[in-house]
């Protein structure tokens, strides 16, 4: 049966849609019909002619001639501070800028306050998400208490609630001690779950400011030695190994530590690794001005170490973009560089760095950026597997509809009006960057419609009518 269109305050958003002319990753342009959450008819471009409701209200068209549908975006990396940071962002203000990045699903890291370390955290986050509307939010869970790293968490009772937890991460904060992420791996091993570690050794990285090498000694920073992360890396996919359990390397950012993967998979290791936009683009020469923009946890690398970052994504040692989106007030940013917290928005620039970087330069087609940014995102966090949450496949007849439409023509310069989360801190501004998204559909509703975000009544409205989280 076909869901009703929603009327609020006079304005009507259809349940049903009609794309004509999109041009899916890995077909020849397309007409997609949608109806009830669910892609319900496709065909090539032109053969779907629209249709009247039983109400006469027809389905909404969306001319998408020039357009690459993709399958809604996932981001297995995103802060969305609520519980605790308000100031910083919300459930709800980090999903609409997740909307307007292409995204349909976002895993939201534990570092909140309380932290996420409980049943009844993640419960509480993933409602928020629910009630939001605008992205379906997975919690993640905290490998020890209070990020102390000194007890694990309740791993058992975060997998076993409604949440349904299946990634754990004391993300801002490495695991360090061995004994401790030993255990954490057998018992997410238990329910095939996954430990993301923010590889960082604390010893080795007290007090640094930047990337270490000439120019941190030149600019008197104290340096953050690649070594810190490789040798993290090291131990964990060992760890990993002797375990039989699997890991995922978070933000990895050196040409060491995509060899150290490399070659733990080459052993048959469970690892998996991300990147984020910013470290395939932008290197520690931004520095230079001590603008706190570009201070991030990790920290921009050398030239060599975007390359081998590149290089690695189109050969697929590193399995995953994922946009680490890190929002501070301004008073954080707005300082000197010692006094700044480390951190950038990404949800909404991640297609465009990743046509800049990725696309555009060859390295990867847009069914591969489609796998980097949604299929493989979808996998590792075990979405739809376990728990809530549903992710399309492909754009097919009985699929969820999920989708972005992203804008490949031309170049813009990304200013504050492409930002709709809390805070501002993203390092493009005043950049000119190639692509947008046109669009975003979660559950068969627009969320993100043309280049603007839907009015938060009318997503809350149809998230309501389909059930909150599916």
């Amino acid at each position: 049966m076909t869901n009703p269109d929603i009327l609020i305050r006079g304005v009507r958003i259809a349940a049903d849609l009609a794309l004509r002319g999109a041009d899916p990753a890995t077909a020849p342009a397309t007409d997609l019909r949608v109806s009830n959450g669910i892609i319900v008819e496709r065909g090539p471009a032109g053969s779907l002619e629209p249709r009247s409701g039983a109400d006469g209200a027809g389905e909404r068209i969306i001319e998408a001639d020039g357009l690459i549908a993709l399958t809604g975006l996932v981001d297995l990396h995103t802060h969305l501070r609520e519980p605790g940071f308000e100031q910083s962002e919300t459930v709800l203000t980090g999903t609409r800028a997740a909307a307007a990045g292409g995204f349909t699903t976002v895993f939201a890291m534990a570092n909140t306050m309380p932290v996420q370390d409980t049943a009844g955290v993640v419960e509480q986050v993933q409602s928020l998400g629910d009630a939001a509307g605008y992205a379906t939010v997975r919690p993640i869970g905290a490998v020890t208490e209070d990020l102390a790293g000194e007890r694990l968490s309740e791993i058992g009772a975060m997998a076993g609630s409604r949440a349904a937890v299946r990634v754990f991460s004391d993300d801002g904060k490495c695991v360090h001690d061995a004994l401790l992420m030993r255990r954490a791996l057998e018992y997410a091993k238990s329910f095939d779950g996954v430990v993301a570690q923010h590889a960082q050794d604390p010893r080795l990285t007290e007090g640094a400011q930047m990337n270490e090498g000439a120019l941190s000694s030149e600019l008197g920073l104290k340096g953050w030695p690649a070594v810190a992360e490789e040798s993290i890396i090291a131990r964990d996919v060992l760890l990993a190994e002797h375990v039989g359990a699997r890991l995922h390397i978070c933000h990895l950012s050196t040409a060491g530590s995509v060899e150290v993967v490399r070659w733990a998979k080459a052993r048959g290791v469970q690892v998996t690794a991300e990147v984020t936009p910013h470290h395939l683009l932008l290197t520690e020469e931004l520095a230079r001005g001590y603008d706190p923009r570009y201070k991030v946890n990790p920290p921009l690398r050398r030239d060599a170490d975007v390359a081998a970052l590149r290089a690695a994504v189109a050969e697929g040692v590193i399995d995953i973009i994922a946009t680490d989106h890190a929002p501070h007030p301004l008073e954080a940013k707005e300082c000197e560089w010692d006094a700044a917290a480390f951190g950038m928005v990404g949800l909404e620039s991640a297609i465009p760095i990743a046509i800049e970087a990725l696309v555009q330069p060859g390295h990867v087609s847009w069914a591969e950026l489609e796998r980097l940014l949604s299929h493989r995102p979808a996998e590792i966090g075990r979405l739809g597997v376990d728990g809530p949450g549903e992710h399309p496949t492909a754009l097919e007849p009985g699929q969820p509809a999920d989708l972005a439409l992203i804008d490949p023509a031309g170049r813009s310069v990304f200013d504050l009006g492409r930002l709709h989360g809390r805070s501002v801190n993203s390092p493009y501004l005043g950049m000119e960057l190639p692509g947008s998204v046109h669009s975003t559909i979660r559950g068969g509703y627009l969320t993100f419609d043309a280049g603007e975000l839907v009015d938060a009544e009318l997503v809350r409205a149809a998230a309501a009518q389909r059930g909150g989280a599916r």
